[in-house]
């Protein structure tokens, strides 16, 4: 069954910058990478590493200062290192995915994301998707950040790894995912039951809105059911990336 989805985002931006995202390809598929700028002023541990895993994969180095630097990663943020590379075989469809899942006997856990349009904020969900075991990020077209180098450098090689589809209509995805039996749990800071009062062990899908805003109302009339995350102090709610590994890891938890 169709699950709303045109295609995958870029698989990988054409410049990664940061010792990360470099770091990770590298260590992923070093084939991939086609050549890597550093600083050469730059001499310090992490560096001289580097280098020495860039030398054993047999990449091409070129010495650049920090303006052709900046330049090539449209960002200051760079870390003395640079690399074009080549994008890398990916799952092209949510459908691949999560038939995969299924014939392997593996219980899907997603993060469906609601109006995040900061690359950083992106980038940190990827970042803690990753580190907490989920499958795929998922995000509307209309409302929602892309893969790009930023978002690559905050991900910190997450960007590499994580699956990030981009749909269409996401109310219509996330019918399309009930309809597999993954449920569907949103959150709000109204919502009547805690995360930690839910059962996340089977098939679950994740939705979280921007901070603030929350999810648009006909994602949260979608779901399944809505769950808040208790707030102790003055403030009012959690950034976007910080709730998203709240809600991750209690259903990691709850698995293990």
């Amino acid at each position: 069954m169709p699950c709303g989805i045109d295609n995958r985002t870029m698989s990988s931006p054409k410049v990664l910058f940061g010792f990360h995202a470099v770091g990770v390809r590298l260590k992923t598929a070093p084939a991939s990478v086609v050549e890597i700028y550093f600083e050469p002023s730059r001499r310090d541990a992490r560096m001289r590493q580097f280098l020495e895993r860039a030398k054993e994969a047999g990449v091409r180095l070129i010495e650049a200062d920090g303006l052709r630097l900046a330049k090539l990663a449209g960002s200051h943020g760079h870390q003395g290192v640079a690399a074009r590379v080549q994008e890398i075989a990916q799952i092209h469809s949510l459908d691949e995915l999560l038939e995969g899942l299924e014939t392997a006997g593996t219980v899907p856990l997603l993060l469906v994301l609601d109006g995040i349009t900061d690359p950083h904020n992106l980038g940190a969900c990827l970042r803690v998707a990753d580190g907490a075991g989920a499958h795929a990020v998922i995000a509307p077209k209309d409302h929602a950040a892309g893969i790009n180098a930023t978002v690559a450098k905050v991900a910190s090689g997450a960007a590499e790894t994580m699956p990030y589809f981009m749909v269409t209509n996401l109310a219509r995805t996330l019918g399309e995912l009930k309809e597999r039996s993954i449920w569907v749990t949103g959150t709000s800071d109204d919502a009547p039951k805690r995360v930690y009062e839910v059962d996340l062990c089977g098939p679950t899908a994740l939705v979280l809105g921007a901070e603030g805003e929350g999810m648009r109302q006909l994602t949260r009339k979608t779901c399944d059911q809505l769950v808040s995350i208790p707030m102790r102090g003055a403030v009012e709610s959690l950034n976007v990336s910080v709730a998203s590994g709240v809600c991750l890891y209690e259903a990691l938890r709850q698995r293990s």
